[in-house]
């Protein structure tokens, strides 16, 4: 966690020039509608929204940027440095794209169950549809009372708000640390004790994990906790396997 390395400055840069060309060029609405990563089957969605959603963030905040940024910095330097410039850039990419993945997934899967019990309470494919043209706004949904609220917020959430940021690739990158450096105290600013990086990642993802499942998070709402486990999931894959295969003598400049 020394100095900044050249791949990880270049993203850091990158991602910086879609914050403020979002914000003060295109505009937040114009921007999200092109470059979050979008439902497959809603209006916007794009083929290229998988890769760039990865460098977009909540334009209501700064601070999702701030602490995506400052965990690449944390932790990709580190990552860079031991596996070389190329490959590093496959490995955070591919993170990026398997969290994409893994959230369309899940997304599909609350879709399907929504549509399939409107179906089973007598709503036609057409209804269906109008009711999610009508609902396209991001955040917004329709009620029935044949159908819990959580369902019909599972069913328009998955279909209406889009997902932006570099945390899937991070967390590939976080479970990558934890791998080459797992007795690495990390002393965090929200955290007054140091803990150790395999305590402390695996601990995160559990998070994720719980918050995926019950739709409880402490870290507040609209958090994209698949996204986060899909790029664990990536990043452990490709860890684990060059690991296994000695990476260390196959670096890629």
């Amino acid at each position: 966690m020394g100095r900044i390395t050249e791949t990880v400055k270049v993203l850091l840069i990158i991602n910086v020039i879609f914050y403020l060309g979002s914000q003060f060029v295109i505009g937040p609405g114009p921007a999200m509608q092109l470059f979050a990563l979008w439902f497959v089957e809603h209006p916007s969605f794009q083929f290229w929204q998988p890769l760039t959603h990865m460098f977009m963030h909540d334009l209501g905040s700064p601070m999702h940027i701030i602490f995506n940024m400052y965990g690449l910095w944390m932790f990709g330097s580190a990552v860079e440095q031991s596996l070389g410039q190329k490959k590093f850039l496959f490995f955070y990419f591919s993170a990026g794209l398997g969290a994409a993945l893994i959230h369309t997934l899940v997304n599909y899967y609350h879709f399907q169950a929504g549509y399939e019990t409107l179906l089973s309470i007598g709503a036609t494919p057409e209804q269906i549809a109008d009711m999610l043209v009508q609902t396209t706004q991001a955040g917004s949904y329709m009620t029935s009372p044949d159908i819990p609220v959580e369902l019909h917020e599972s069913f328009f959430g998955s279909y209406n708000t889009p997902a932006v940021g570099a945390s899937g690739a991070l967390y590939g990158i976080l479970v990558g640390f934890g791998m080459l450096y797992p007795n690495a105290s990390l002393g965090l600013l929200f955290i007054p004790v140091p803990i150790k990086a395999k305590f402390f990642i695996p601990g995160l993802i559990l998070l994720d994990l719980f918050s995926g499942l019950t739709g409880f998070s402490i870290f507040g709402q609209n958090i994209a906790n698949w996204a986060h486990i899909g790029g664990a999931l990536f990043g452990f894959i490709m860890m684990y396997y060059w690991k296994k295969n000695s990476f260390n003598n196959k670096r890629w400049y």
